[in-house]
């Protein structure tokens, strides 16, 4: 299947890198091995498969690739921690149908320090609005609004945008706030298990947010757990199992197969789990 002409992102290929380095993290992962050519051939992608099976490694790289903004975050080229995953990037080629520097790229991790860090900013701005009145009192009222003015100016502007702040509302409710805050249309968005802060309701949300996005050109690779987020329309689903990445129907996934198996009858699950016997 050809990719859809509304995605910037065509395909990414793993090329051979030097012996030496098959042993070291990334390389070492058993599907950045075997994975050669990957296309994207729908708008919204998931990245499924277990912990450790490679789809938050391989979404770090292609983000280094891609050379990513994050939201809340060290920048990918100064983060310590995907030092080894730079080095990965280096052997990832991209295929656009046209280049884009819109989007983010965005760990559910990174969404909390980043609320955290806004309400440190707000915190601050508003220290500095109240020494700026102190400073300038008795003064002209031009005087005293020409002080004041930058920090009214800035908590203006994140009021604007985010309310009385991210850490004011629930986790899920602040999350989806910052996603249609920092939207642009036509972007490429690479988001690591978005569900972790949000409630099924509020992954329902979500939803509906990346429909209304990909509406506007918007193309969407996500790492997930969620057999919520996974039931989008017409999504493309690549399954991270045994070394390999196969594409996979929704309903043949094991995370589906599982959570449904449980919903329709929790007491066998909990049985086997000796749940019974207490």
């Amino acid at each position: 299947m050809s990719p859809l002409p509304g995605n910037q992102l065509r395909s990414l290929e793993i090329h051979p890198w030097p012996e030496r380095l098959d042993n070291r993290f990334p390389f070492s992962v058993p599907v950045m091995r075997s994975l050669g050519k990957l296309e994207f051939t729908a708008p919204v992608t998931f990245l499924v498969g277990e912990n450790g099976t490679g789809k938050s490694t391989l979404l770090e790289a292609l983000a280094c690739a891609v050379g990513s903004i994050t939201v809340g975050a060290e920048s990918l080229a100064r983060d310590p921690s995907l030092s080894a995953v730079r080095e990965l990037a280096q052997y990832i080629r991209l295929v656009w149908t046209k280049r884009t520097r819109k989007g983010f790229y965005l760990r559910a991790e990174d969404f909390f320090g980043y609320a955290r860090r806004m309400a440190t900013v707000r915190t601050e701005l508003e220290q500095d609005l109240h020494t700026a009145r102190e400073e300038t009192r008795g003064r002209s009222l031009l005087a005293q609004e020409m002080a004041v003015m930058p920090y009214k100016t800035e908590l203006g502007a994140m009021r604007r945008r985010y309310g009385e702040g991210l850490d004011s509302q629930s986790h899920g409710e602040s999350f989806l706030l910052l996603f249609q805050e920092r939207f642009v249309p036509a972007g490429l968005y690479l988001l690591d298990e978005p569900e972790a802060p949000l409630s099924p309701v509020r992954q329902l949300a979500l939803l509906a947010l990346l429909q209304k996005m990909v509406a506007e050109q918007a193309q969407f690779i996500i790492a997930t757990h969620s057999p919520i987020l996974m039931a989008y329309p017409g999504a493309l689903i690549l399954n991270f199992e045994g070394g390999v990445v196969k594409q996979t129907p929704y309903d043949e996934l094991d995370h589906v197969r599982l959570t449904r198996d449980f919903l329709n009858n929790p007491a066998a699950f909990l049985r086997e789990l000796d749940f019974g016997n207490e």
